[in-house]
């Protein structure tokens, strides 16, 4: 049974942080808000936890499309080839941000993302998330939760979310009300300015 946090995000509390970031560590599942939408995730360096979140989106792990949220820009070199500048202007003038940016990865992949050529890199303008990977000391691997409701893709209530999931993951942070419109995606992995889908980002500022 999960349990269900309250954290602020103006100024997130140490010891809740704390108590998340154990949870991480020890392979569990999380669900806590981005500047976007929810999103569920886990420790990158944990592959047991991974294939938990693959398993919930009904995906084979080496198969599936998950994000990397990363604190800043200093995390990219740790999974992503090296940027050429202008690249890293559009980067730096979109996070933190709504944007999900597809780069080419590198060799430091997790072994379970070792076919992929791209990831998906996440930096949300959220001080919840942001202050839970700064304390992690690594990126952890999202995914978005839909709601099978037609009418209502992303569900936005924290307590309606936890009810939902409350067998399927350890914690839920309630960091209030979420978004219901998700990150714009934009493929930047062979040099040009891809848009693959279009959300609460607005690319045409970048």
């Amino acid at each position: 049974m999960a349990k269900l946090i309250k954290i602020y995000e103006e100024n997130p509390n140490e010891k809740e942080i704390e108590k998340v970031v154990s949870v991480l560590k020890k392979g569990g599942l999380i669900i806590y808000p981005t500047d976007t939408v929810y999103g569920v995730g886990c420790d990158i360096t944990n592959a047991k936890a991974m294939e938990k979140v693959a398993k919930i989106k009904g995906v084979k792990l080496n198969k599936a499309n998950f994000s990397f949220i990363c604190n800043n820009l200093s995390n990219l070199s740790d999974y992503v080839k090296q940027i050429d500048t202008p690249t890293y202007k559009i980067l730096k003038k979109a996070f933190p941000g709504p944007f999900t940016f597809i780069l080419k990865g590198n060799t430091n992949l997790p072994k379970s993302f070792k076919n992929k050529k791209t990831v998906g890199i996440r930096i949300p303008a959220n001080n919840i998330i942001r202050a839970l990977i700064e304390k992690l000391g690594n990126p952890i691997v999202s995914t978005s939760i839909y709601d099978e409701d037609d009418l209502i893709e992303y569900t936005t209530d924290p307590e309606l979310i936890f009810e939902k999931w409350q067998n399927k993951v350890d914690i839920v942070i309630d960091g209030g009300f979420g978004g219901n419109i998700p990150s714009t995606v934009i493929d930047l992995s062979d040099g040009k300015f891809e848009i693959l889908r279009e959300g609460k980002g607005d690319a045409t500022l970048l």
